[in-house]
């Protein structure tokens, strides 16, 4: 036998695992994550004002904080067990850092308005919102943590032991709940109360509903045919009035905000090419129907607008586009973003292409030149009046450096990253800025390519659908519930031009119309000011609201 023979077997080597947990305890550690990893943004907002040096306000705080714990274990505490506890805390760790990322640096709130937007968002829009901060978040709040819960193995028992040791946790949880809330419970009813918005800032319940909710009128809206509106709508045919057919293009405007437009008096020209054209009329002060363009959108091509909002009317309702249509009006909807919302259901629509002219087109998204390529052939094909909708890419956050062309670039340093939150306030100002003066050019080239049309009467209308947050009380973007929004996202936009043979067939005059434009008005004038500017006629149409009525005669409608 040789040494080798007679040497010790190896032994192997120690395996390295972590102690069982029990249900209990790992649903209590999800707790505390979710508390005060991922709802840091609710409680800064909840407990906003409070006086740490006080002892009343020392209590309130610690009872808001343990009754949220609470509830939040006590919620696991029913659902989990030692099947489910681990796929159902994957799922909720895993999506809390998100919104909670995005309340942190943006101040966005999940409402059920915020989450139909991001269902219905398209791949290019949501790439532009994955930053390295969001992954730097996902990793340290939900990838770590799945992964240390995973390695940990759960406790078995008997089911009656794990049943009385379940019935215990709960009844521990309701007793510490009422214990620290019941002191401090009619002060926390009435935050509540003063403070709504906070209700979709509790993460993941609050993304979890306004998500099914979201879902569940996607699922009605798509199952449930529109009402018809606007059916004894009329219109002349331009041979019958003896003139040239009659072409409006409305450009439909994306996050665009009053108080950065240059025509408004801001201190900086982000719009040069429209000052230098005489013939625009400036409307400096329009609201809007909401802060997001699934709010928005379906909002002001409605009856209804902002002072009669309905949502579920609005939405199962046709559009002033339709009544167009069924005065038989032409109508294109031609989008360079995400879809006109419903506004041009049964409609003849088109989608940009993201690839083409290399002077316009980079990375998948074409700047909104794109809308004006081929669009005088699909007016040739139209013989009477016609409408066209240019729905824009417009100043769509938070890519603003990807919305103007290097010719645009005229106040910098910008901020050249979707993380906005990397970049000093001042260069994400700069980069928005750039983006409007790109709009001012697309708008200048609309009109120019209406002027060369001298086969139709030609006008143009321009209004954003909401305007945007650019840092101030520490808010980027929109979508802010319409009640709390900050008026810079609710003040957009708005500018009309008219052709001289459109004013004149029309009878429109424009000294007038500039005049009126200087009194505030909304999106709620849009659907009344399109009939009166194609002229149709429809016991739907109120005179009071159309912005150019009271600058033609009463009988061109």
């Amino acid at each position: 036998m040789s040494t080798f023979d007679s040497a010790p077997a190896a032994r192997p080597a120690a395996r390295f695992t972590l102690p069982a947990v029990s249900v209990e305890l790992i649903a209590l550690a999800a707790t505390l994550l979710l508390v005060f990893g991922s709802n840091r943004g609710f409680l800064a907002r909840f407990l906003e004002g409070r006086d740490v040096t006080s002892l009343y306000d020392v209590g309130f705080i610690a009872a808001t904080v343990t009754v949220l714990a609470g509830l939040h274990l006590l919620i696991l505490l029913v659902l989990a067990n030692r099947w489910t506890v681990k796929p159902l805390l994957t799922l909720l760790i895993a999506i809390s850092p998100v919104p909670a990322y995005y309340m942190a640096h943006y101040g966005t709130v999940f409402d059920t308005a915020m989450m139909r937007a991001v269902v219905h968002t398209d791949h290019k829009e949501a790439g532009e919102l994955l930053t390295p901060g969001l992954f730097m978040a996902l990793a340290a709040y939900a990838g770590l943590p799945i992964v240390v819960m995973w390695l940990t193995p759960v406790c078995k028992a008997p089911i009656g032991t794990a049943l009385r040791r379940r019935l215990l946790w709960i009844a521990a949880t309701l007793a510490v709940i009422l214990v620290a809330g019941l002191p401090f419970s009619k002060d926390i009813f009435a935050t509540s109360r003063n403070h709504k918005e906070t209700h979709h800032m509790l993460v993941p319940v609050s993304v979890l509903v306004a998500t099914g909710k979201a879902l569940a009128d996607d699922g009605r809206d798509a199952t449930v045919a529109k009402t018809a509106i606007g059916r004894d709508a009329t219109a002349a045919t331009p041979a019958a009035e003896g003139r040239r057919p009659r072409l409006l293009v409305f450009v439909v405007g994306e996050t665009a905000r009053a108080a950065n437009w240059g025509l408004n008096g801001y201190a900086r020209q982000t719009t040069p090419e429209l000052a230098a054209m005489p013939d625009v009329v400036n409307f400096p002060a329009v609201g809007s129907c909401g802060t997001a363009t699934e709010v928005s959108l379906p909002c002001m091509f409605s009856p209804y607008g902002r002072r009669a909002y309905d949502e579920d009317a609005i939405r199962s309702h046709e559009s002033v586009l339709n009544v167009l249509d069924h005065a038989g009006i032409d109508v294109l909807w031609r989008d360079n973003q995400s879809g006109c919302k419903g506004v041009c259901d049964g409609l003849a629509a088109e989608q940009m292409p993201g690839e083409g002219d290399p002077a316009i087109c980079r990375d998948g998204r074409c700047l909104d030149e794109i809308m004006l390529q081929g669009l005088g052939a699909r007016i040739d094909a139209v013989p009477g009046d016609m409408i066209v909708l240019l729905h824009q890419l417009g100043n769509h956050g938070p890519a603003y450096f990807e919305r103007y062309r290097n010719a645009d670039r005229v106040f910098t340093p910008t901020c050249d990253t979707g993380d906005l939150g990397s970049c000093p306030v001042e260069a994400v100002v700069n980069s928005y800025d750039n983006a409007l003066r790109y709009t001012d050019h697309f708008l200048a080239e609309t009109i120019a390519f209406l002027k060369a049309r001298t086969d139709r009467d030609t006008a143009m209308l321009y209004v954003s659908d909401h305007g945007e947050s650019l840092g101030e009380y520490g808010l980027f973007l929109h979508g802010m519930p319409y009640a709390i929004a900050p008026d810079v996202q609710k003040t957009v936009p708005m500018v009309m031009w008219v052709s001289d043979a459109f004013a004149t067939t029309s009878g429109l005059d424009r000294a007038c119309l500039a005049e009126h434009a200087q009194q505030p008005t909304s999106h709620d004038a849009l659907f009344h000011t399109l009939l009166g500017l194609m002229a149709v006629k429809t016991s739907l149409y109120d005179r009071a609201y159309d912005l150019a009525a009271s600058c033609r005669p009463a009988a061109t409608g």
